[in-house]
């Protein structure tokens, strides 16, 4: 057993020190490489120069576009029209359409869709309300450096690290025990004598788990937002109140459409995000208890059921929902830099 210890130490710090060598190979290899592109590049004069600066300067985003994100999709939609089953397996062949027929027939799939739907609805709105709302109180705020660190602050923790709090806020403990979790305990204190087992309670915990993504979404938005509110000039808001625009009247008719465009744009923004949640579901509850979303049951259909290909129907349903998404806020970007 003392043996064992000292080979088992040696064992690992063999294995770092390959890995270690490894990083530094592959670093030293790309700047090699890009040393020699350079040189070559500097070198070359005449008509092939603009053609081959556009090419050092687009070509390795492009090849990492279509390595990361093409190859992958097409392979992605590809495996849907297939009846794999595991990963690896070689004896398959084309089904057409009966992954997403499955899909959009099951009933377990049918509910996940519309829970997602349910969080495309919710999520995006509060959170992009409850960030408009704290980016007006600060503007009318003198020291606002505290409670924007504390409201933005969410934004910096991952999704599981915020769901492992929020899972402690929400833990349930019988009410003739000491309780443990805060929400339970609010209850309590606010008469509510036998408060439920909040995590396992339908459609409740769906709620409750939406409140962790608005937890988290909440000070991008205001962050966002706010920085819009301070780009009005103070000569249109001095205007608009001259004409008697006070108070909400000059929030409606002023500051809204003036940030219109930032507001679709941090919309669409968390609506994109809050499509592709998985983080917190998985962690919460794992889907169970009718929590499951499109992404966790992607997940599962994929790595722990093995049914491959249905996972890849439903990566292509939310890709697809993805797109449209993307291309209005492009889109809002784009009119918003010709605005300025």
């Amino acid at each position: 057993m003392a043996t064992s210890t000292p080979l088992l130490a040696s064992s690992a710090l063999g294995q770092a020190a390959s890995t270690l060598l490894g990083v530094i190979e592959a670093i030293g290899g790309f700047i090699a490489i890009l040393l020699i592109v350079f040189f070559i590049a500097g070198r070359v004069t005449g008509r092939l120069q603009k053609p081959l600066a556009i090419l050092i300067t687009l070509g390795p985003a492009l090849l990492l576009v279509v390595i990361g994100l093409v190859i992958p999709a097409i392979e992605t939609i590809n495996l849907s029209f297939k009846n794999q089953q595991f990963l690896g397996q070689l004896d398959t062949k084309y089904v057409g359409f009966k992954n997403y027929t499955y899909a959009f027939g099951d009933s377990y799939t049918q509910h996940t869709i519309l829970r997602t739907l349910l969080w495309l609805l919710i999520v995006p709105a509060l959170s992009v309300g409850v960030g408009l709302l704290a980016s007006l109180l600060m503007d009318r705020m003198t020291h606002t450096g505290l409670p924007k660190t504390l409201i933005f602050l969410p934004t910096a923790i991952s999704f599981v690290g915020a769901a492992v709090i929020w899972s402690y806020v929400y833990n349930y403990v019988d009410p003739r025990n000491p309780q443990t979790g805060l929400l339970s305990e609010v209850a309590i204190k606010l008469g509510w004598h036998n408060p439920p087992n909040w995590l396992i309670t339908a459609p409740l915990n769906t709620f409750l788990e939406m409140v962790i993504m608005i937890w988290i979404q909440a000070g991008f938005a205001m962050v966002v937002l706010g920085a819009a509110l301070k780009s009005i000039p103070d000569e249109v808001i001095e205007s608009a109140r001259l004409d008697g625009a006070e108070g909400f009247k000059l929030f409606r008719t002023i500051q809204i459409p003036m940030i219109r465009n930032t507001l679709i744009v941090v919309i669409t923004t968390v609506m994109i995000t809050t499509l592709k949640v998985f983080d917190i579901v998985f962690t919460i509850n794992n889907g169970n208890f009718s929590t499951d979303v499109l992404a966790r049951q992607m997940y599962a259909d994929m790595f722990v059921t093995s049914q491959v290909s249905r996972g890849a129907a439903l990566a292509v349903i939310i890709f697809v929902c993805v797109i449209p998404i993307m291309y209005f806020n492009i889109r809002q970007l784009r009119s918003e830099r010709e605005i300025r």
